[in-house]
């Protein structure tokens, strides 16, 4: 990828999903392989991902497959091994964590440095590309001015092995910095920075201030909004980010769809501004639908600290989707709810998802099975799919959201999408006949030939007309006709079927030509002699869960070592997750807010705080310098006794050499 490429980079369940991404625009996409691949219901066989390879490849789009686990030393073999087949079915790059991977025998495969690497610093951007990384992915916290400073320190965009910056610009957010969580295993065992997240984050918590009082009840205090950046996308272009990745590898293939149609607009958009820059790959799309990221399943949206820091990034009241504002409830029967909604024009549909709050500010769901409309002034008789006594607070003038239209959802079932690339056809007339020839936009070419005589047209007004007309059907092939070029010697009649199989033929020609200029990019040459890491001790939160890993860090000169949390050398209490978002800030708590805080029961002591979850306890410490939150715990003894570690142990020492 060329430093004035822009790179829409969709998320892919499986490769069918991954499929549509292309489609919808995507210059690359993401998918996990068979294993290693942080999601652990994200799994996909090699030979599904050579299929999506085969179908990408065609537009120039690229496939990177995630191993970002952490691996135990036993799994780096098979590791070695899954990356070599994944070479072999043609993927371009590996996004990776563990830099253990770095000291084995890999392909000569791009290397990405994933989201689990935790890169807010220009030391730490630097030191990854100086690794041989070629494309790192900045945490979800940065501000414009942190990412502008990051690709200040890679140095020229345009110098031999320079990275390429990545971001997020859309879907959920994890509320830790990526790779630094570990709740989830402390407490089920379940490894994060192993694909298998309990998502303790989205639990509801009763905070408690320092003198046990009452804070915030039952409130989702970790749970995110949903990140968009799209009103912020040009800012985040003149940062240095060439990049731009959607969130979502466990999500369906409507909102794979929906967003990456969403992004492909927008970028395109931009594009058209800026002539010094290009899409990553080849084509253009065109939407049978209006994209809309409201549609899909979303926690309301935000952007996060781009802009800086603020107070309404968090879904405190639940963690699912409210949806949209749709009417409110005018009376309720046995069986039905009648709504009326705030557009006459409205019309709701069976099976559609409507929502609404109870008194409590819980979310309750609602799904239709079957909707009548009562007059044409938007008043609609609605009859649940559940029995009406399970929808408590259901009650006239409740406000009542859709955050599921089946009209919608069932349009995006369809075929939603083409991508065609521009094509010049060159029809020649030659000694021996005709030789026709289709041009792309990437300059690949190809040729196909009809031998004479050939015969003069009966009616030459209309001649050069039809053969244009039957040289621009390209059907369902790739390729989209801008225009038709006829070098003929008088006007010309060509049968149908004839014309027909030479254009097929020189398609077929032009597809080859394309497939035989495909190459996939280098591999980054890590700097000699290797340049020191910025930091010369490593505790837990560095995640080495293999003697590889740790020997890649000391020859970097890294001196001490400790293992990955996962390892159970870290028996007390310790950081279990390390976040920009602070509870604090957002309860208004905040001594840089106020110099204190009156309530009703007098002024409320805000360190430490704590969370609790049931018997869960965890503790918030906060650290204003940088202005993080530490959430503090401890591993349960069940886990330390049911959940094997990594079978080789690290000590907090000086690596001793040739480990």
């Amino acid at each position: 990828m060329l430093p004035h490429q822009l790179e829409l980079l969709a998320p892919a369940r499986d490769a069918d999903i991954g499929i549509e991404a292309v489609n919808h625009g995507a210059d690359a996409v993401y998918i996990g392989g068979p294993s290693f691949g942080a999601r652990t219901s994200a799994d996909n066989s090699v030979q599904d991902i050579a299929r999506l390879v085969r179908h990408a490849h065609r537009y120039n789009s690229r496939i990177f497959v995630t191993m970002n686990t952490i691996l135990r030393d036993d799994e780096l073999e098979p590791a070695r091994k899954l990356a070599w087949q994944l070479y072999d079915a043609g993927v371009d790059a590996l996004i990776v964590q563990d830099m253990g991977l770095l000291e084995i025998d890999l392909p000569p495969i791009q290397l990405h440095a994933s989201t689990q690497t935790d890169i807010r610093t220009p030391e730490k951007a630097r030191f990854l590309q100086d690794a041989g990384l070629s494309q790192i992915v900045l945490a979800r916290e940065l501000t414009l001015q942190q990412i502008a400073a990051i690709d200040a320190a890679l140095g020229a965009k345009d110098a031999p092995g320079r990275a390429i910056l990545e971001f997020f610009v859309h879907g959920a957010l994890c509320v830790a910095y990526s790779g630094q969580c570990y709740i989830s295993h402390a407490h089920t065992g379940r490894s994060a920075n192993r694909g298998d997240c309990s998502q303790a984050c989205r639990l509801p918590y009763e905070v408690k201030d320092s003198q046990g009082r009452i804070v915030a009840h039952d409130k989702h205090v970790l749970s995110m909004k949903d990140n968009n950046q799209s009103d912020n996308l040009r800012e985040i272009i003149d940062a240095g980010v060439r990049s731009f990745k959607i969130e979502g590898r466990y999500k369906d293939m409507a909102y794979v769809k929906n967003i990456t149609a969403h992004y492909r607009v927008l970028l395109d958009e931009i594009l058209e501004e800026r002539p010094e820059l290009v899409r990553a790959s080849s084509g253009e799309c065109t939407f049978h639908f209006q994209p809309d990221p409201d549609q899909n399943f979303n926690r309301e949206f935000t952007d996060y600290f781009v802009q800086g820091r603020k107070e309404d990034i968090g879904a405190f009241d639940t963690p699912k989707n409210p949806g949209r504002p749709i009417g409110f409830v005018t009376a309720t029967g046995p069986n039905f709810v009648e709504l009326q909604t705030d557009d006459a024009s409205t019309v709701i549909h069976n099976g559609d998802g409507l929502c609404y709050l109870d008194l409590q500010k819980e979310l309750v769901g609602l799904q239709i099975n079957r909707a009548e409309a009562v007059n044409k002034k938007g008043l609609w008789r609605v009859f649940p799919k559940d029995p009406m006594e399970g929808f408590k607070d259901l009650r006239k003038g409740v406000q009542v959201n859709r955050n599921r239209d089946m009209d919608w959802v069932r349009g995006l079932e369809k075929k939603s999408a083409e991508r065609r690339i521009a094509a010049w056809l060159t029809l020649d007339e030659t000694t021996d006949g005709l030789r026709l020839t289709v041009t792309d936009e990437d300059g690949h070419s190809g040729s196909a030939t009809l031998p004479g005589p050939l015969q003069d047209a009966k009616d030459p007004s209309q001649a050069d007309a039809k053969l244009r007309e039957n040289l621009s059907r390209l059907g369902d092939t790739l390729f989209q006709p801008l225009d038709v070029t006829l070098n003929l010697n008088g006007p010309r009649f060509v049968p149908a079927s004839q014309l027909n199989a030479l254009r097929r033929d020189a398609v077929e020609q032009l597809e080859a030509a394309r497939s035989a200029a495909w190459h996939r990019l280098p591999r980054a040459t890590p700097v000699e002699p290797p340049v020191a890491y910025p930091e010369d001790t490593l505790t837990y939160l560095a995640n080495v869960f293999n003697h590889k890993a740790r020997d890649f860090y000391a020859k970097h000169g890294v001196k001490v070592i400790a293992a990955a949390y996962e390892s159970h050398e870290e028996e007390g209490e310790v950081s279990l997750m390390i976040t920009k978002h602070c509870v604090r800030f957002s309860l208004s708590l905040c001594p840089k807010q106020a110099k204190g805080v009156t309530g009703v029961q007098g002024t409320v002591k805000a360190e430490p705080m704590q969370l609790i979850n049931g018997k869960e306890k965890l503790t918030l410490r906060f650290d204003c310098k940088p202005c993080e939150m530490h959430v503090v715990g401890k591993i349960k003894r069940s886990v330390m006794n049911a959940v094997p570690a990594s079978p080789v142990r690290f000590y907090k020492t000086r690596p001793t050499a040739g480990v």
